[in-house]
């Protein structure tokens, strides 16, 4: 069984960052598309970033250039690298890993429980 355990999330001030980690056991994540999505108040579940099995990565436009998604094959951690945080960016973050390819929700078959990142204006 997959499961996937997210940590790093937190409340921080506009223009701060934040190191959001994803820890993966039952499965490789190199064998996966991991991706990140985020849900806030209200709003539907969006992608945010993915990291390809090939390492290629791909970026929601509204986190293009602030936001960095690797991969830790060792630790078989994923990670999200936020910076420039805006108050819109405050959400539910989610770990996912995809058989197939990622980007849409439809594609994940497993979740994290997700960690709330909160970015105070």
């Amino acid at each position: 069984q997959v499961q996937l355990v997210e940590s790093g999330g937190g409340l921080v001030q506009a223009g701060g960052s934040l190191r959001l980690s994803c820890v993966v056991s039952g499965g490789t994540i190199s064998t996966y598309a991991m991706d990140w999505f985020r849900q806030a108040p209200g709003k539907e579940r969006e992608f945010v970033a993915v990291i390809s099995r090939s390492g290629n990565t791909y970026y929601v436009g509204s986190v293009k250039g602030r936001f960095t998604i690797s991969r830790d094959s060792a630790k078989n951690t994923v990670y999200l690298q936020m910076t420039s945080l805006k108050p819109e960016d405050t959400a539910v973050y989610y770990c996912a890993a995809a058989t197939g390819v990622g980007v849409s929700a439809k594609n994940i078959d497993y979740w994290g429980k997700g960690t709330l990142v909160t970015v105070s204006s």
